[in-house]
């Protein structure tokens, strides 16, 4: 089989695409037959060694992905061959082949595709978890989305309109900020891609605070960091609820305590791997609501762009450059 091998932790361009041996099923793993697969930001950080993780040398980047199964291991009771299944692998999905242990597989339903299926679990997921189990997401709340366009910038604004919230989509570019009106963003703040001083701080938060109906929000969704955390930060509500996303702007920033003192607002850590390696049930009961809120339209996953898996390094490169917008899918052609 064909996969996408990352070496040694170096530059994208040192992926390659080559042969490798098939896989075989261990005691309750599952071979799948990948139709597709979805492009992350770790995709970007995991080759170069700059995850929280590193994979053993050699290994496919790759966190989610969509098939069918070829062959099951031993002691295997929830799956056969032919089942259609998403599932989630750490790494390794940017290949024709994979073996999953069957914890990590789900039976996808009928009426979504595999494209679907791949695109949804890891940004969704995430922004699933953090809105509803870390955020204690309401109706009423006023939340603003950092990187409102990526990936999980757009599943959190569909899931906070699916929940009637209002929301104000932050990003980077005109561009993107039509792709969040259409997706349903209640205003949008522009603040480029410059790295703002403190005086550029202060005025983006200004902007962030006019868009405000409420004077301050309830949720903050920030999976982008540096420069731009704090000056959303001071625009938090009273008790409102922080959440730390990741930092796909660059630095980690230094946050003043004192703004969470003064505010009343809890700084929330949203880590979606670990939460499905410690609560594996409720992530399950997750993905299924989402599936059942994409079978009822009440949310419409964007997927961009579908590129052949053999090109998954362009669209690591895009990816780290910030130039993604929505989702995209690798395919096996």
């Amino acid at each position: 089989m064909k996969a996408l091998l990352c070496k040694e932790f170096a530059a994208v361009d040192n992926l390659t695409w080559e042969d490798v041996p098939d896989p075989s099923p261990q005691d309750g793993e599952v071979i799948i037959e990948i139709k597709a697969a979805a492009l992350n930001f770790p995709d970007n950080l995991i080759v170069q060694g700059l995850y929280q993780f590193k994979p053993p040398l050699p290994f496919s980047p790759g966190s989610e992905g969509a098939g069918t199964i070829s062959a099951v291991g031993k002691n295997v009771t929830e799956f056969k061959v032919g089942d259609r299944v998403s599932f989630m692998s750490g790494w390794g999905a940017f290949c024709e082949k994979i073996a999953v242990n069957q914890k990590q597989v789900i039976k996808m339903p009928d009426t979504i595709t595999f494209e679907l299926a791949a695109a949804t679990q890891m940004a969704y997921g995430t922004s699933y978890h953090a809105l509803i189990q870390r955020g204690n997401l309401t109706e009423n709340n006023e939340i603003l989305i950092l990187g409102a366009s990526g990936g999980v910038g757009l599943a959190a604004l569909d899931i906070a309109k699916a929940f009637n919230a209002r929301v104000v989509a932050g990003v980077s570019s005109e561009e993107k900020a039509v792709v969040c009106r259409n997706y349903g963003a209640d205003d949008v703040v522009i603040y480029g891609t410059e790295k703002l001083d403190k005086e550029g701080q202060k005025a983006l938060s200004d902007q962030f605070k006019e868009k405000s109906k409420k004077g301050g929000y309830d949720i903050i969704y920030d999976p982008i960091g540096d420069c731009y955390a704090e000056p959303a930060l001071r625009t938090i509500n009273w008790k409102g609820r922080y959440l730390v996303i990741g930092f796909a702007a660059g630095e980690i920033p230094r946050i003043p305590l004192n703004l969470a003192l003064l505010k009343g607002c809890a700084i929330v850590g949203v880590f979606w791997g670990s939460f499905t390696s410690h609560e594996p049930q409720q992530n399950v009961k997750n993905i299924i609501e989402i599936g059942k809120l994409i079978a009822i339209g009440k949310i419409n996953p964007f997927i961009s762009k579908s590129i052949p898996m053999k090109s998954a390094k362009d669209a690591i490169k895009m990816i780290g450059e910030r130039k993604i917008v929505g989702k995209v899918v690798l395919f096996i052609d």
